[in-house]
């Protein structure tokens, strides 16, 4: 019972991030953004168990709606309820080994990597099951895919930006 569930709000009051975490999560900069003032983070619930904190998370979601779908306020991206944290879905992994194919880590680099990783927690077994049984709906599912003039508006779009990670603050 270590879970909850929480709200990023704007200043007049109504959320427009609804998130599942568990320790210092509400606090932490997630997706490459960073959390609102202290006074703007809310908890909804607390003592949940990880799958009440998905469900509630799923419904609160529900609730206030989503803005790229243009069904609410929230810029949540998906409806909730996903992903096991620190498992990768097959499609990331894919992505990840495409990109470091050829690359040599240094011994000292493997080191490094190796001293990080001890006395980290093993994914549980029940946590296993759900990323099966998300994995297994899933399949066959056909990703979004841009039209070429989609991508070049996206790109036009996006030159000179400064990278996220080079401001100070950002607000989603």
């Amino acid at each position: 019972m270590e879970y909850y569930t929480y709200a990023y709000l704007r200043e007049d009051g109504t959320p427009y991030y609804i998130g599942k975490g568990k320790g210092n999560r509400i606090h932490q900069k997630h997706s490459g953004f960073y959390p609102p003032e202290i006074s703007r983070r809310i908890f909804l619930k607390k003592n949940l168990n990880e799958e009440q904190a998905f469900k509630h998370e799923i419904y609160m979601i529900f609730v206030f709606g989503r803005k790229d779908l243009r069904t609410g306020i929230l810029h949540n991206k998906t409806n909730g309820g996903e992903g096991v944290p620190g498992i990768l879905m097959d499609e990331e992994r894919r992505k990840m080994c495409a990109s470091l194919k050829g690359k040599k880590l240094s011994e000292s680099h493997k080191r490094k990597i190796g001293e990080s990783n001890k006395g980290k927690p093993r994914q549980t077994p029940e946590g296993v099951e759900r990323l099966k049984r998300i994995q297994q709906e899933r399949k066959g599912k056909p990703g979004k895919k841009h039209s070429e003039e989609t991508k070049r508006k996206i790109s036009e779009s996006t030159r000179g930006r400064v990278p996220w990670n080079k401001k100070s603050t950002q607000i989603i």
